[in-house]
């Protein structure tokens, strides 16, 4: 029996690039629960006939705030790219 596993690369370019990677994983997690919460509040305003604006235009801004998640995906990524740049040229 042949026994593989996945090997990870894993760069050490110390701790700093864990506390960024966290921060972007938690400002990630913010925007997911905002997201969640407009579409929510959204879907019950559609319940009552006075509220159908209101919750359009959280559907909108829900809908909005799902174009911040890649844009937060590719800001962490060129900020460690950058310093593991920094890193690999001391």
């Amino acid at each position: 029996m042949i026994n593989t596993t996945k090997a990870k690369l894993d760069i050490n370019i110390g701790g700093e690039h864990l506390v960024i990677q966290q921060r972007y994983e938690a400002l990630s997690a913010f925007n997911d629960l905002l997201i969640a919460i407009w579409f929510l509040i959204g879907s019950f305003f559609f319940l009552n006939d006075s509220l159908v604006e209101s919750g359009t235009w959280l559907f909108i801004a829900g809908s909005a705030q799902l174009l911040i998640k890649p844009f937060i995906k590719l800001t962490s990524l060129v900020h460690l790219y950058r310093i593991q740049n920094r890193y690999n040229n001391e």
